[in-house]
């Protein structure tokens, strides 16, 4: 059995990828967590009695904590998710994505790096860190293109750029010491236990509340999304099949506007909870989700257009998307209405479903 640790393993994509490995034999999986307001062991509830499943609660940030992680459990792999990842959160708040996405970044490389000097020849030739990316690295595109793994960097955010930065250090781990360090940089993810304040849970839970369904600018951004299972079966493959010191981009090959998103939602919602049926929508005369869309002020710096190039990993690992946008929002809409009593508990005290990343001095 491999021993594996998952750093922000208690997250949105973490904890899919932890479920997802401990539903196959072969693996013990070791999280190591902080618990911030985007972490919770409601996310693992399903696999806390697994006999293969370890809970640490730490900070990325804290080196002895890291070191004794190391120490304890010494892991065949490690898959590095623990992150700040909010841009509108960047917005307000950039120190905590430099110390978290950077310095955190910084200690577990370092504490890898010393951990698997000292490991015998045959498990220092097996022993794998992944580092988990986004595509905002590379910046904006125009109306067409796509990144690729040997896009230049030009991130536009603090978050994105705090994660070039991380991306810089672990190939530079690579280059330097021989750490064998692989990097994904994957694009937008939605599905199951992502916490509220992103696109996709936000418009659901606004929608059968009643409430206005704000778009940035004129809703017109695109992105490409990633079902969160896609990904993780993806990050798996370059753990298992990827060559060392490389990076692999992971996108869902499907492109849309954030218009187009909002109206997938409101399509899906009216299959199981039909809007001339919701007295939320009744209350303020409204027929249609759709009608609840607004459009606000665009936040600062938005980038117009990502698309991601994946044919690296499907040409070499053999990996692809699998589940389709429509059918990927359909089965997140229906597990999102199961589920309104996690989605309470996760935001309690954390996030009432307020607009971030307008900062005084920028509304001033």
């Amino acid at each position: 059995m491999k021993t594996i640790v998952v750093t922000g393993g208690a997250g949105f994509i973490g904890s899919n990828f932890v479920r997802m490995l401990l539903a196959a034999p072969g693996w013990r999986v070791i999280v190591f967590d902080k618990l911030t307001y985007a972490g919770s062991l409601l996310n693992l509830r399903s696999v806390e009695t697994d006999p293969r499943y370890k809970f640490v609660c730490g900070d990325i940030v804290d080196r002895d904590a890291v070191k004794a992680l190391m120490d304890r459990w010494r892991p065949d792999a490690i898959v590095h998710f623990a992150a700040e990842t909010h841009v509108d959160r960047s917005i307000d708040g950039p120190r905590g994505f430099i110390r978290t996405n950077v310095d955190g970044t910084f200690e577990l490389l370092e504490a890898a790096r010393q951990y698997w000097l000292r490991l015998a020849p045959g498990a220092r030739d097996r022993f794998r860190l992944v580092h988990i990316s986004t595509d905002e690295v590379f910046g904006s595109l125009g109306a067409a293109g796509s990144f690729s793994e040997n896009t230049a960097y030009a991130p536009n955010s603090p978050y994105s750029a705090s994660k070039a930065s991380s991306d810089h250090l672990a190939r530079a781990y690579y280059q330097t010491y021989g750490l064998p360090v692989l990097i994904t940089n994957c694009s937008n993810n939605y599905g199951y236990f992502q916490f509220p304040e992103k696109l996709i849970p936000l418009a659901i839970l606004n929608a059968i509340a009643g409430r206005d369904l704000p778009l940035y600018g004129d809703g017109g951004n695109v992105r490409d999304w990633l079902f969160v299972e896609d990904h993780c079966a993806g990050i798996l493959a370059v753990l298992e099949r990827g060559r060392i010191g490389e990076s692999y981009n992971i996108g869902g090959n499907s492109e849309r506007t954030n218009l187009e998103v909002v109206a997938e939602v409101c399509n899906a919602l009216d299959e199981v909870m039909p809007a001339a049926l919701n007295p939320a929508l009744d209350a303020r005369g409204m027929t249609a989700y759709a009608q609840l869309v607004t459009f606000v002020s665009d936040r600062p710096g938005h980038d117009r257009r990502y698309a991601v190039d994946c044919s690296r990993i499907q040409r070499e690992l053999g990996w692809s998307p699998r589940l389709d946008f429509t059918c990927g929002i359909r089965a997140t809409v229906r597990w999102y209405l199961a589920n309104l009593e996690w989605c309470d508990r996760v935001q309690h005290g954390w996030y009432a479903g307020q607009r971030l990343g307008l900062s005084p001095a920028i509304q001033a």
